[in-house]
């Protein structure tokens, strides 16, 4: 028996090409390339190809890549009425999760899993879940359905048919450089959720739906709307160290600081940090920025030496407030960006497949007699 280590802390499960992280030293990189460098100066479709390519399309192959996204942002007919049936009250990663699992009802070969076949279906859901989500939020609110636009990438469209006008070239750019920033995180727990289920040989849908129902979970992807919520009780500024010192005091976690793997800043969250800042001053927030920034001082002082720091779902939940989402879809959004990294790993671990079947360590007792139930 190997050793037992709990949460799977430390163990390699697989092999990979697509995402280097390095927790001492805050480094993340997509294929070699430093997390700050595609942020600047990529694009969330360029990421995607990257990651599925293994290399930076031309550019030529990248204007092939996006128009065959586009061309997929249309719901099918029975999808989008699927949506329109969906109880208005219903959580929107409840919603996503369903309607990417209802896409296999639809294809006709859903069992598909050579790459081919794989890429393809990936691509049709990484253009659709914008088009489910924005659909959904006109659906709960009453309003007419805005149908999407072929001339906009994928982070533009999405804010225009959620709001029903164009965005600023600012709130666009932050919401691709937040998809970015999210396609890729190791084998983090959706991930090797998603690896998880297609090593068994199922499908896309089934191994995508499995990671989005991992996501949804507050330890993982829906951290970020607990960091809202918490700015939200902070009544300004010049309250938030008395707030953080509180809860430290009854020692409670901080949401948006520390992570599983980092015990440096999160290169992903010094980014989002200048971004929100940026977006915060455009769109007239600037004490929202205020307010995390001051908790961000008071952790510095407080936790900083323990290797607690901001993590990606501090300063993303400002950057989409800011952007003017829902404090609901802020995790949704999440998943949008990680099912370019999901799909990669998916076809990752089909190239080179092997059935995940760890081991258990059994501390049960043994050779029980059965107890007839009369005698109970």
């Amino acid at each position: 028996m190997a050793n037992y280590s709990k949460g799977l802390e430390g163990v390699i499960a697989a092999e990979t090409k697509l995402s280097f992280i390095d927790g001492e030293k805050g480094v993340l990189e997509y294929l070699g390339i430093p997390i700050g460098e595609l942020a600047t100066y990529s694009t969330f479709e360029e990421t995607v190809f990257l990651l599925w390519n293994g290399r930076l399309p031309t550019k030529a192959e990248l204007e092939s890549f996006n128009a065959e996204i586009r061309k997929r942002y249309d719901l099918g007919k029975e999808v989008a009425r699927m949506v329109l049936d969906m109880p208005q009250t219903a959580e929107p990663m409840h919603v996503i999760r369903t309607l990417v699992s209802a896409l296999g009802l639809y294809d006709p070969k859903p069992n598909a899993i050579d790459l081919a076949s794989v890429r393809d279906k990936a691509l049709t859901v990484l253009a659709q879940t914008p088009t489910m989500l924005a659909y959904f939020q006109h659906h709960r609110k009453g309003t007419p359905i805005v149908l999407p636009d072929r001339n906009l990438g994928l982070a533009e469209n999405f804010l225009y048919m959620l709001n029903g006008k164009r965005p600023t070239p600012t709130m666009a750019k932050a919401l691709d450089v937040c998809l970015v920033l999210h396609t890729d995180h190791g084998l983090n727990n959706s991930t090797f959720s998603a690896r998880s289920v297609i090593s068994t040989e199922s499908d896309l849908y089934s191994a995508l739906t499995a990671a989005i129902g991992s996501l949804r979970g507050p330890l993982h992807g829906g951290a970020n709307e607990g960091v809202m919520k918490m700015l939200n009780q902070i009544p300004s500024v010049d309250a938030a160290e008395a707030f953080i010192q509180d809860k430290l005091a009854k020692k409670e976690k901080i949401p948006g600081f520390g992570h599983r793997v980092y015990k440096s800043y999160d290169p992903r969250a010094k980014h989002l940090k200048v971004l929100a800042k940026q977006l915060a001053e455009d769109t007239g927030n600037a004490g929202l920025y205020e307010k995390s920034a001051r908790i961000e001082a008071v952790m510095e002082r407080e936790k900083a030496a323990k290797g607690i720091y901001p993590n990606v779902d501090f300063y993303s939940a400002t950057t989409y407030h800011c952007i003017g989402l829902p404090l609901d879809l802020f995790t949704p959004m999440f998943v949008v960006g990680r099912v370019g990294g999901w799909s990669a790993h998916i076809l990752e671990q089909l190239a080179d497949n092997r059935l995940y079947r760890p081991d258990v360590d059994y501390k049960g007792p043994h050779a029980v007699s059965y107890t007839p139930i009369e005698k109970r």
